[in-house]
């Protein structure tokens, strides 16, 4: 109903002239039509009546995509304002115990086994591995071309011995110059391409520094025998007497390889000291000059890239000032006729008070290079003394002041007989002397001593080989042993190497057994500068890789297995039993049930009743790995485990009840980096 007045809300309408809203964008049309009809005619206005409930809003429910003033509208709601705080606080919790358990899993994590822990090392006389050049001696480019063989082996750890340019004389074991690679060996852009090669295939690869003395033909000797500068000291120097044309030494003191330690240089007109060769003058490390050059060395191999360094002949770095004459063996004997090094002790010309110190001075400008993440920078010291397991672990360092990462251990090259007793006290004489915390190792050949195949028999190389790999600890593999090389023999080893090395060890030196072929694939040259082996058509590395039963594959299997079994690669050892025949340990880790059995036989057939010993074992376990790999997968019955000579078992079973936790093995048990395993979120931690 239209009406001209009415109670209701009113609206006004225009009748006519009506004009659309273009955006209030003034138009200078509109204006001058509007005014001109304004003044001639006046709209007239209609009242309208509206209902005042058709006005209100329709109620807003929350929709997608609403923008932000709706959104505001809904937010300050309690319903809403309340799901959203709950949800935030529950993130922030969330965030705090993500980083708590972050916290607690680093906090009772183990520590991780470092490079050198977790690889065996396989150690290289380049002179020995492979010539590329057809000059019949192995080199640099000889070992990078055999790489392959490294990696199928499961090992990721290079040893190569001495190859810093040396004369002949002395087989690198005095340096001419330390900053250079011997021509034998091949050139420094060698080096570097072998390094590049060896660390893009993730191995590590460490080298021997020899501080000790150096070669006669070295730039120092040549300058601190003509008295210039500051070399003057560098060497051991001191005033013999003369008479009648002979020269006699200031003291007794004996060479390692015999005769007196003093040589007289006509030069200077002094004698010099030497612990070995006449060619080989030791430093004088009293001077602080000569220590600050060994630095300077270490510094120039690691800035090239080096993982780490084997230091040798660090326990004759210092020798006595007094010069007293040293205590004789047998004290009626002719002190005239002292001339061999064991009929003396070397109680001031060894191990002298400060030597470590020296060490760990190299220890500390090692470990300026292993700040980097992944980077650690490995130290072994090459001393073996023998018969004072004391003094050896001295070189581990103390718990305060770090010192080697290891001593090597020869305990097992260093036996007088085999059996399985002799193999128990030498692995039990490291164990229970090595100090708290620290990690052992294991050597089973070198290059200064016959190879197992010639020192204990070829019956036992494989159970030799099994015992390396599945002790607690880095095994030590020389060149060679996996496929079971023997040396060669003396007689064909020409006049000139055995001059040119006093304590002969080349038997245990012989070419690389690679193939069938002539020189067993170790050199395309007419010869090579040791003979081979005359076994190297059925002792070589390419026809054992096609036998099931070789050494070189059971070697494979036995790294395999310690590089993928817990309890093997870092848990207990516990000795289990011993006798003329047979050594049985376990390797066991807490939180797991599978535990690992070695029975291993260096002696006659034996039968052995383990359950008699062990109570708790099952009745049966399963052979993992044997020596005769026929065997493997059998089960066996624990209360009659037979092993015939030079045989060797791993056995698997399950139990509830280590035998590390049990009274009656107490003494018995190692650990060197305590882990447990939680089977529930599948890691290792500390606090078992």
């Amino acid at each position: 109903m239209v009406k001209e007045e009415a109670k209701s809300l009113p609206m006004e309408l225009s009748e006519k002239g009506g004009v659309e809203n273009n955006g209030f964008v003034q138009n200078e049309a509109f204006d001058k039509e509007t005014d001109t009809s304004s003044q001639e005619e006046m709209p007239k206005t209609c009242i309208v009546d509206v209902d005042s409930a058709a006005t209100e809003e329709p109620a807003l429910k929350p929709y997608a995509g609403m923008p932000k003033e709706v959104l505001l509208k809904f937010s300050s709601q309690a319903r809403y304002r309340v799901t959203r705080e709950i949800l935030f606080w529950l993130i922030i919790a969330a965030a705090v115990i993500l980083v708590c358990a972050t916290i607690a899993i680093i906090a009772l994590s183990p520590k991780c086994l470092d490079w050198w822990q977790a690889s065996p090392i396989y150690q290289i006389y380049p002179r020995s591995f492979k010539d590329s050049n057809m000059d019949g001696n192995g080199d640099l480019k000889g070992i990078q071309e055999k790489l392959d063989h490294i990696t199928y082996l499961n090992i990721k750890t290079i040893w190569i011995t001495s190859f810093c340019k040396s004369p002949l004389k002395d087989l690198g074991y005095g340096a001419e110059d330390f900053y250079d690679i011997d021509p034998m060996f091949g050139s420094m852009s060698d080096f570097e391409n072998l390094l590049a090669a060896i660390h893009d295939r993730g191995l590590k690869v460490i080298m021997d520094l020899i501080p000790n003395h150096t070669s006669d033909k070295h730039r120092w000797f040549q300058l601190s025998r003509n008295r210039t500068g500051k070399y003057t000291d560098y060497y051991v120097w001191q005033d013999c007497a003369q008479a009648a044309g002979s020269v006699t030494p200031p003291n007794n003191w004996v060479s390692v390889f015999g005769n007196s330690s003093w040589q007289f240089d006509d030069v200077r007109k002094q004698c010099y000291f030497h612990q070995f060769g006449k060619e080989q003058p030791d430093l004088n490390f009293r001077n602080l000059a000569v220590q600050q050059e060994i630095h300077d060395i270490i510094k120039f191999w690691l800035g090239k890239g080096i993982d780490g360094f084997s230091f040798s002949a660090v326990k004759f770095l210092l020798e006595a000032t007094h010069l007293r004459d040293e205590p004789q063996v047998n004290r009626t004997q002719n002190p005239v006729t002292i001339t061999a090094y064991s009929q003396l002790y070397h109680d001031y010309t060894t191990t002298q008070v400060g030597m470590h110190d020296i060490i760990r001075s190299f220890r500390q400008t090692i470990n300026q290079f292993s700040s980097e993440p992944g980077r650690y920078r490995f130290m072994g010291s090459d001393d073996d003394e023998k018969e004072d397991i004391e003094a050896t672990m001295m070189y581990y360092g103390t718990s305060f002041i770090q010192e080697a990462d290891f001593p090597f251990n020869f305990n097992l090259i260093n036996m007088k007989n085999l059996s399985g007793n002799s193999i128990f006290e030498a692995v039990n004489l490291w164990m229970k002397n090595m100090p708290a915390g620290k990690w052992p190792n294991w050597a089973v050949g070198s290059p200064n001593a016959a190879r197992i195949s010639s020192r204990i028999g070829k019956e036992y190389v494989n159970v030799i080989n099994m015992l390396l790999l599945t002790l607690p600890g880095t095994p030590v593999t020389y060149y060679g042993e996996e496929i079971g090389m023997e040396n060669i023999a003396s007689e064909n080893v020409s006049e000139e190497c055995i001059n040119s090395d006093p304590v002969v060890t080349f038997p245990a030196k012989s070419p690389m057994q690679w193939d069938g072929k002539v020189n067993a694939g170790f050199t395309e040259g007419n010869s090579s500068w040791l003979p081979v082996n005359s076994d190297y058509q059925s002792v070589n590395v390419e026809i054992q890789m096609t036998w099931s039963n070789s050494t070189l594959n059971l070697y494979r299997e036995l790294t395999l297995l310690r590089n993928n079994e817990l309890p093997i690669h870092r848990g207990w050892m516990c000795y289990i039993w011993n006798d003329s025949n047979v050594f049985v340990y376990v390797r066991e880790l807490d939180g797991l049930d599978r535990v690992f059995m070695m029975v291993l036989n260096f002696g006659q057939a034996s039968t052995i009743d383990l359950k008699a010993i062990v109570p708790s074992l099952p009745s049966e376990a399963v052979i993992r790995l044997s020596t005769n790999f026929s065997n493997a997968g059998k089960a066996v019955n624990t209360k009659l485990i037979k092993t015939e000579m030079g045989e060797g078992l791993v056995l698997e079973y399950k139990t509830a009840k280590p035998v590390h936790t049990m009274e009656a093995f107490q003494g018995n048990c190692f650990v060197a980096e305590k882990a447990c395993y939680s089977s529930a979120f599948n890691l290792l931690y500390v606090n078992c």
